[in-house]
């Protein structure tokens, strides 16, 4: 059974940095895109980041210039560093990873696996 599990979340100052860190685990047969969702209380979930395995990278352009995603694919993980963060990056913060496992039907590249979020609140 896959897993995804996120960590680093907290409360941090205006201008300050957090990392998120995000380990896949499990059989699996292969990971595609993770990435970074975040869901702000009464929005919707929206995208953050995301590197697929060849490590190209998608941004949200409200966060680019100020977070990076990396990913270690030997480890099966993904992070997030955010830097000069704002009010407006509170969020419950959620990885996802597209994995292959014998489960997945036929026809189908993979599955989504989602974290169980970790909260991000910047504020002074």
């Amino acid at each position: 059974q896959v897993q995804v599990v996120e960590s680093g979340g907290g409360l941090v100052q205006p201008g300050g940095s957090l990392r998120l860190s995000c380990a896949a685990s499990g059989n699996m047969i292969s990971i595609y895109d993770m990435g970074w969702y975040r869901q702000a209380p009464g929005k919707e979930r929206e995208l953050v980041a995301t590197m697929n395995s060849q490590h190209a990278t998608n941004y949200a352009i409200s966060v680019e210039g100020r977070f990076t995603i990396s990913r270690d694919n030997y480890k099966k993980e993904v992070y997030l560093q955010m830097n000069s963060l704002k009010p407006e990056d509170t969020a419950v913060y959620y990885c996802r990873a597209n994995i292959l496992t014998l489960s997945t039907k036929i026809g189908t590249l993979w599955d989504p696996y989602w974290g169980q979020g970790t909260q991000v609140t910047v504020s002074s």
